[in-house]
């Protein structure tokens, strides 16, 4: 580790195999606390290059459980986090919505680490039961339209690293690789990423991927569609910037989006937005990833006709009706 921390120092990058390696040695627990810490420290002081991110997503897929589920086209709403912004539960809330609108989802989730409640707290919070379990998750698609993949069960060798995310508590390069490490390898997948630069290499390794995909990143630096600015999608289709204002919304304060300071209130949000019971800013930012989504999995689909499917999802209460299938599962 100390060549490796002096090659950091240096300003030095590595090949994707040697970041292959690198990661593979720390969720085998090849160096010390502090030596990881120091590691994971100094490395967030640079960006992160094309053949970095390559191989320590090559180094999680290889070690992380594989799982199946044989359910045709599968989208995940998952993003990088590490955005400083502490919004609600926006991406899972949007999962849930897409799942109501009929599609199929595989929602990869952790528990929050530079947010005060990740997917996981919220999910665990309101009685979800994580599960690794194949035919439980193939159920859940099956009855709900919809599976929850918490991280820390299908990638067991990251326990090493856990707990010294939790005590730094800011983003490392693992929120970088939180939407390329989805187990059930989804076939579709919106990503939001807290900054322009992590989005264009995502979009370089998504071109190679064979996969439909939308990249998105609010301009003021928000992992997802904020609405409180404009925000930039990249796709096969190219490098997009999308008007808020065109797409029909009026500008939101930062405040409008904000999450509970507890769990507790998190979860509360999050049940008044299922119910169609939240705040006209909370609804129009969920659905309007949600439309994303849609648009990925059926790119011939307008934005609007995407964002009415994702409205009638939640108005009718399907998007409910998913959530409390899984919960039930």
């Amino acid at each position: 580790m100390k060549q490796i921390l002096n090659h950091l120092f240096e300003h030095k990058t590595f090949s994707r195999e040697q970041s292959k390696e690198i990661l593979k040695n720390i969720a085998l627990g090849q160096y010390n606390n502090s030596q990881m810490a120091a590691f994971m420290t100094a490395y967030c002081m640079r960006s992160i290059t094309v053949d970095e991110l390559e191989g320590f997503r090559d180094a999680m897929l290889e070690l992380c459980l594989p799982i199946d589920l044989q359910n045709g086209e599968l989208v995940d709403l998952c993003g990088t986090g590490g955005d400083g912004k502490d919004t609600f539960n926006i991406s899972t809330l949007a999962s849930f919505v897409v799942a109501g609108a009929g599609y199929k989802v595989a929602k990869h989730g952790n528990y929050g680490v530079s947010s005060g409640c990740g997917s996981s707290n919220v999910m665990e919070h309101l009685g979800y039961v994580f599960t690794n379990d194949t035919d439980k998750l193939k159920r859940s698609i099956d009855e709900a339209n919809i599976c929850f993949l918490h991280a820390p069960l299908f990638h067991p060798a990251m326990k090493t690293v856990a707990p010294i995310r939790r005590e730094l508590g800011v983003k490392t390069f693992f929120n970088m690789l939180g939407p390329l490490v989805n187990p059930a390898r989804p076939q579709n997948q919106m990503v939001g990423v807290f900054n322009l630069e992590l989005a264009r290499v995502y979009a370089y390794l998504y071109q190679k991927s064979g996969i439909k995909y939308t990249i998105l990143n609010a301009l003021d630096g928000y992992d997802e569609i904020s609405l409180t600015c404009d925000f930039k999608t990249f796709s096969a289709e190219g490098e997009k910037i999308n008007s808020i204002e065109q797409l029909g919304f009026e500008k939101l304060a930062q405040s409008d989006i904000t999450g509970g300071h507890t769990v507790a209130e998190s979860a509360d949000i999050f049940m008044k937005v299922l119910n169609d019971d939240a705040t006209s800013a909370r609804t129009n930012v969920v659905l309007s990833n949600a439309a994303i989504a849609i648009q990925t999995i059926a790119p011939n689909k307008s934005f609007a006709d995407c964002f009415y499917e994702a409205e009638a999802a939640l108005i009718s209460k399907k998007a409910l009706a998913s959530f409390k299938r899984l919960i039930a599962n």
